[in-house]
């Protein structure tokens, strides 16, 4: 199965697309689109993908829609990998996110570690150029197909909700999370991406 899965670039597209975006269902020239590869590979890798049982169909009138198949036994593990694998592919852009300011905490968390009802999926604490914020998560909002949302706060905003045990913060911190930045708890910068928490 996994030569089958990632034996051809455009199906491993589509399987990010799919993926990230497990709530969505596309029709073909849609996938055409968002991935950039033609017509006919897109169509051949969307019938290899439902074949094995990765993506389901959905008939509605005329059109033809997929999304992937959530029940799927390998599900979490590939929704993991590829997510993992996405956010590795955008060290650049976490780098440069890094240099827009005096960051002492920084984390991936709701949509990037599959806490869909957490309200941010960026925790950023200490002073940024909220412009060039802007700019680089329009960047990363691009590759994941999907807006994002951020929270920015003060350290001592940061100290003060969680002496309070905030349930906002509160939830991100007790939950999974890429920890890229921590020197509130006197660590560095972390030398790769994890999913370890504070």
């Amino acid at each position: 199965m996994l030569v089958q899965l990632l034996s051809s670039r455009t199906r491993v597209k589509l399987l990010k697309l799919f993926f990230l975006n497990q709530d969505r269902a596309y029709f073909v020239r849609e996938m055409v689109r968002k991935t950039g590869e033609h017509l006919n590979s897109v169509r051949r890798e969307v019938k290899n993908l439902h074949r094995i049982g990765f993506v389901r169909e959905i008939n509605q009138g005329k059109k033809k829609f997929y999304q992937v198949n959530t029940e799927h036994g390998l599900f979490p593990e590939f929704k993991a990998l590829l997510f993992k694998a996405q956010v590795l592919e955008q060290r650049k852009t976490l780098r440069e996110l890094q240099r827009i300011g005096r960051i002492k905490y920084l984390c991936l968390t709701g949509f990037f570690s599959g806490l869909e009802h957490t309200v941010t999926d960026v925790l950023i604490v200490g002073s940024i150029n909220r412009l060039k914020l802007k700019k680089l998560l329009r960047r990363f909002q691009l590759d994941f197909d999907r807006p994002l949302n951020y929270t920015v706060m003060t350290p001592s905003e940061f100290r003060y909700r969680n002496d309070l045990t905030d349930r906002f913060l509160y939830t991100i911190l007790e939950n999974p999370k890429i920890v890229i930045v921590d020197k509130l708890h006197q660590r560095q910068t972390l030398p790769r991406l994890t999913g370890e928490s504070a």
